[in-house]
């Protein structure tokens, strides 16, 4: 069995680096996500006693004082640490410029999402999941389209 300070792929792609006991995480260590981000803990015996999640782009999740997009104040991530873009130019998403939608799919935060397949693939095109219907209707109500995406008018010379 792994023990030590060691390097472990999950079947997914989630990663752990951080001490093993035992072939369980054990001590401390992060489990990283595909797309960014992870969970820093200690760990005992494979289960997290004490911990924090951050997005990929620093977000630290608060469990009791979460403030972040809570209703009164809507701005991203990026927009808080930066500031506001100039009048007329918008943020769609947290991550600025956004990702280009492939045509007929659905942003849905962690891929993208073709409603014909009912799949879900990373912005890697890599498989995630099959959306079960309530993931469906939820993507379908509420994530960004790719021919929701407008152009600016421009005058012929």
């Amino acid at each position: 069995r792994m023990e030590g300070f060691g390097y472990y792929t999950l079947p997914m792609g989630n990663e752990y680096r951080g001490w093993l006991w035992d072939g369980m995480f054990h001590g401390e260590g992060e489990l990283g996500l595909p797309g960014g981000g992870g969970y820093r803990a200690l760990w005992d015996r494979g289960v997290p006693t004490k911990g924090k999640y951050a997005f990929a782009d620093g977000l630290e999740y608060e469990e009791e004082k979460w403030h972040y997009c809570d209703g009164y104040d809507r701005r991203f991530y990026t927009e808080i640490c930066s500031g506001f873009k100039p009048p007329g130019i918008p943020q769609l998403t947290n991550l600025d410029p956004p990702k280009i939608i492939p045509e007929g799919c659905y942003d849905c935060g962690d891929g993208f999402y073709n409603p014909k397949t009912r799949i879900v693939v990373d912005y890697k095109r890599k498989f995630l999941r099959n959306a079960d219907d309530e993931e469906h209707e939820w993507i379908l109500r509420t994530c960004r389209r790719a021919w929701d995406i407008t152009t600016e008018y421009k005058l012929k010379p």
